[in-house]
C-alpha cells in the first residue's frame, strides 16, 4: 500500500484532491489508520482513479462521474449523452468563429455599413394592421399617417414600448409593388375597418435582427447582410421579414439619422 503522498506524486494529483474524492465518495482509500487518520491507497485503485481524471478531462462534472462509477452498466449511454452536447458546443463556437471571420473579411473590404447579427425572440402581440401593394418606399410617407388617423377614429391605444413593424409578404427584399402589411402594436382590438384591421401575431423563438442607419434606399445593404449570413451559419428563414421603425422622419431632420431594425424569423436546418 501507498501513503497518499506517494500516492499522490505516482498519480501525478494533489492530496487535497485525493481527499476530496474521499469526502464525496468517489475515490475511497483501501485503509485509513485509526490512530493517526493517514490514508493508504492501492495499486488496484489506480485503474479507478484513471477513469475519474480521464472523465473529467473529457469536461464531464464529479456529481456525474459518481453516477457513472456507482453504474458502469450506463456509462456507454451517458458518453451518447456526453458526445452529443460536445457536438452541440463545437457547432456553437464554430459558428461564433464564423461570424468574427466574416466581420474581420468585411473590414477589410469595402463594406461600408458594419451590422452586427443579433438573435433574439420576438413578443407576441395584438396590431393594427393595414395591407397593401405599395409602389415603392416613398408611398408609405403618404399612406402610413393615414392610418393613423383611421386608428384614431377607431379608438386605438398604442402598446408601450412602441412597436411599429412592417412585414413583407414577398419574402424578400423589394423596391417596387411592394406587398407590405403595415403593424401597429396596440393594446386591445378595436372595430375593424375597410382600411385598419385588428388581429394577434404570435411570437418568434429566434429572429435575426440587425439595426440599419441611414435611408430606406439603402436598406437592401442590410438585406444582403442578413442573407448571407443564414446561409453561412446553417439557419433558413422561417417567417415572414419585418421592418421595425425607431427613428425616422417624425423625429430626426436627416434621412441619414433614420434608425430601421431588420428583423428575420429563423431556424436551423
Amino acid at each position: 500500500m501507498y501513503s497518499i503522498g506517494l500516492f499522490s506524486k505516482m498519480n501525478r494529483i494533489t492530496t487535497k484532491t485525493l481527499r476530496h474524492y474521499d469526502d464525496i465518495g468517489i475515490l475511497k482509500p483501501a485503509y485509513v489508520d485509526d490512530l493517526t487518520g493517514y490514508r493508504y491507497y492501492t495499486n488496484a485503485q489506480l485503474l479507478r482513479l484513471n477513469q475519474i481524471i480521464g472523465l473529467k478531462q473529457m469536461g464531464v462534472k464529479l456529481s456525474d462521474i459518481a453516477k457513472v462509477l456507482e453504474s458502469p452498466e450506463n456509462i456507454e449511454v451517458f458518453l451518447a449523452l456526453k458526445e452529443k452536447e460536445l457536438q452541440e458546443r463545437i457547432a456553437d463556437e464554430q459558428r461564433k468563429l464564423k461570424g468574427v471571420q466574416n466581420l474581420m473579411n468585411r473590414l477589410k473590404g469595402d463594406f461600408t455599413m458594419n451590422y452586427t447579427p443579433v438573435i433574439r425572440s420576438l413578443p407576441e402581440v395584438i396590431v393594427a394592421s393595414m395591407r397593401l401593394i405599395a409602389p415603392n418606399y416613398d408611398y408609405y410617407f403618404d399612406i402610413i399617417p393615414k392610418m393613423g388617423k383611421e386608428m384614431g377614429r377607431q379608438g386605438a391605444v398604442c402598446a408601450e414600448p412602441e412597436y411599429c413593424f412592417n412585414m413583407y409578404h414577398d419574402g424578400e427584399y423589394k423596391e417596387t409593388n411592394i406587398d407590405v402589411e403595415v403593424c401597429e402594436a396596440v393594446v386591445d382590438y378595436c372595430e375593424d375597418s375597410d382600411m385598419v384591421k385588428y388581429k394577434r401575431i404570435s411570437g418568434v423563438k429566434e429572429a435575426l435582427c440587425i439595426l440599419h442607419k441611414g435611408p430606406y434606399a439603402t436598406l437592401s445593404d442590410a438585406y444582403n447582410f442578413a442573407m448571407e449570413w443564414i446561409k453561412d451559419n446553417g439557419y433558413e428563414i422561417l417567417g415572414l421579414p419585418r421592418e421595425r421603425y425607431i427613428d425616422g422622419i417624425w423625429n430626426k431632420e436627416s434621412d441619414e439619422e433614420w434608425l430601421t431594425e431588420l428583423q428575420i424569423p429563423i431556424g436551423k436546418e
